[in-house]
């Protein structure tokens, strides 16, 4: 198919403000039809579930449906998604809970690939159980992460793996599935934070290994919602803290007070908004995921590639982390200015982006740019153009000094 990105961005109304939104990485704006979902649960009605009056069963309805939406998303169950805030805070805990099993000769495995939100919730729960952190390293020449390496991380006495599905900062995609091969096969459990590639690409849990796999609403079109997706069988064996009159079934046992209906509603209108991206036949919601987010995945790479190529050409400017495979994110430095400054700059041309180390904090003093403030990321979401690209290159130009 010809992916339509006129038609696509004609669906948010926040791109018509001139900007070129390049900062997707950080949180992506939402289409119309989201915006109108969650203000009709609002003017429907809504009220906490349990009830027996419409507008409690309403927002029953309302969730279980969002809980349908990010399976067929992601390609797990409904009875497997546990909902919360952000990924950070779901992260903790189910870290907490976790680590109520761990103790001294545990040992548990991260990356310094990963966002700080599945590095250190994973260090701290290990600290305070006794348990002993094993890192994971990068290679600093590509930004990659060998997966040879966890031959000698992983032993009898892991308990977990955290690794991304594709780094915030980078972009890089890891080969998860050997990894978890790996974990699994010494009987450990798989954390995959998947919160950068959910919005890039086709998404399978259990190709993937994973375990638990987490993942963000607002990174892929939807309100500022988490989820984390796991086998409802292995949560049954997972007793977090909750209050005593909350329900213990799964996934209920692990949602702290009462879900935001209205957010949901957002989220099932943000898969389903994702669903329609590809124009072939009709069918189920997961097979349409599918077909849309792999004509996502195509377009967003071929415009990736004139937005990288056209970065590294410039003298000026550096590029970080060159891993074949890849989300459609750039990090990059340009001589003679700090990265803030660039993204000031680029600012002032209408164009967002992020600066610093985006709370890929491990990484960036991999790759040794710490001292220098991070660099400058731009990130492609499928409502990127052409269009959007060339103002970035275009600015990024202005600063060679010798232009």
């Amino acid at each position: 198919m010809v992916f339509d990105v006129g038609k696509v961005r004609s669906a948010y109304p926040a791109l018509e403000d001139g900007y070129a939104y390049l900062d997707g990485a950080a949180g992506t704006q939402v289409p119309a039809a989201v915006l109108e979902a969650i203000a009709s649960a609002y003017t429907s009605g809504i009220g906490n579930t349990g009830g027996e009056f419409p507008a409690s069963r309403r927002s029953g309805e309302i969730e279980a449906e969002c809980r349908r939406a990010i399976a067929d998303l992601v390609g797990g169950v409904a009875e497997g998604v546990i909902l919360g805030p952000n990924m950070t805070t779901l992260t903790y805990r189910l870290a907490a809970t976790l680590a109520e099993s761990w103790g001294p000769g545990d040992e548990i495995v991260v990356s310094r690939l990963d966002h700080d939100a599945n590095f250190r919730p994973w260090v701290q729960a290990a600290g305070r159980a006794g348990a002993t952190v094993k890192v994971a390293e990068v290679d600093p020449t590509d930004g990659t992460l060998p997966p040879e390496q966890y031959d000698d991380l992983l032993t009898e006495a892991t308990r977990l793996v955290a690794l991304p599905a594709a780094s915030n900062l980078i972009g890089t995609r890891p080969d998860v599935a050997a990894v978890t091969a790996r974990a699994h096969a010494l009987g450990a459990l798989a954390y995959v934070d998947g919160v950068h590639w959910t919005p890039h690409g086709p998404v399978d849990v259990a190709g993937l290994g994973a375990d638990f796999y987490a993942t963000s609403s607002y990174k892929w079109s939807g309100p500022h919602l988490g989820a984390v997706v796991a086998d409802p069988a292995l949560l049954e064996t997972l007793h977090p803290d909750k209050l005593e009159p909350a329900s213990d079934e799964v996934p209920h046992r692990f949602e702290r007070g009462t879900l935001p209906f209205a957010d949901l509603a957002g989220a099932t209108a943000a898969v389903d908004h994702l669903a329609s991206l590809d124009d072939g036949p009709a069918g189920p919601r997961r097979a349409r995921v599918l077909a849309s987010m792999a004509a996502v995945e195509a377009y967003e790479g071929e415009l990736f590639a004139v937005l990288h190529g056209g970065l590294e050409k410039m003298a000026h400017v550096t590029t970080h982390g060159g891993a074949a495979r890849r989300a459609p994110t750039a990090y990059f430095s340009v001589a003679g200015h700090e990265p803030r400054a660039v993204a000031a700059h680029l600012a002032r041309r209408r164009v967002n982006v992020w600066s610093g180390h985006n709370y890929a904090l491990e990484l960036a003093g991999a790759l040794g740019l710490s001292e220098s403030g991070g660099a400058v990321r731009a990130g492609l979401v499928h409502y990127n153009d052409a269009g959007d690209v060339a103002r970035l290159l275009e600015a990024v130009a202005e600063l060679d000094p010798g232009s």
